[in-house]
């Protein structure tokens, strides 16, 4: 992926996190039944991906993520 596709990745699922946070936060609400969307793990899946693409965006701005190589 090139540097734009990334930064757009990034943008995109980051606002994700944080409406799968902000609805896991809600109080639940017995009159409208159970919730039908695993809001916290959607989260933390939306959260994971956003740590890999910008250890991504840092390999593509020339930084070494990773260990020497033997």
């Amino acid at each position: 992926m090139d540097l734009t596709t990334t930064l757009i990745g990034i943008g995109v699922f980051l606002a994700l996190a944080v409406f799968c946070g902000w609805r896991g936060a809600r109080p639940p609400n017995p009159l409208r039944g159970p919730r039908l969307a695993p809001w916290r793990p959607m989260m933390m899946a939306c959260a994971v991906i956003t740590l890999l693409l910008a250890a991504h965006l840092l390999t593509l701005l020339g930084m070494q993520t990773g260990g020497p190589r033997y």
